[in-house]
């Protein structure tokens, strides 16, 4: 994902959590609002439960290759958060992609 296509101040994400929609699964918690700039943005969020950094930041660079195979930046009409959830490193990276394909469009963004 490049980063114009990332949500990264606290300011932002709270705003799309709390003005936006919210779907779930046992993956992802999902919250999406409508995009307000030219192209849609993504931002990612887990938990300290979740493992060590090193857990961590490969859950976010596979959550951010699967948002990079999934989500059309120029045509998608929505801005979102996606959080982890602990379900989520108990699965293998195709059921989590998935999943998260499943969660995307039953709120019809993509």
């Amino acid at each position: 994902m490049k980063v114009r296509n990332r949500v990264k101040k606290t300011e932002e994400f709270q705003e799309l959590i709390h003005s936006g929609r919210k779907l779930a699964n046992e993956s992802f918690v999902l919250y999406y609002a409508p995009r307000r700039t030219d192209q849609s943005r993504w931002g990612i969020s887990l938990s300290k439960k979740i493992g060590c950094a090193v857990d961590r930041n490969r859950y976010k660079r596979q959550v951010r290759m699967m948002i990079l195979e999934t989500v059309p930046f120029a045509d998608c009409a929505y801005d979102g958060v996606l959080i982890l959830r602990l379900g989520y490193r108990s699965k293998a990276y195709a059921d989590n992609k998935k999943n998260l394909e499943k969660l995307l469009s039953k709120g019809t963004i993509v």
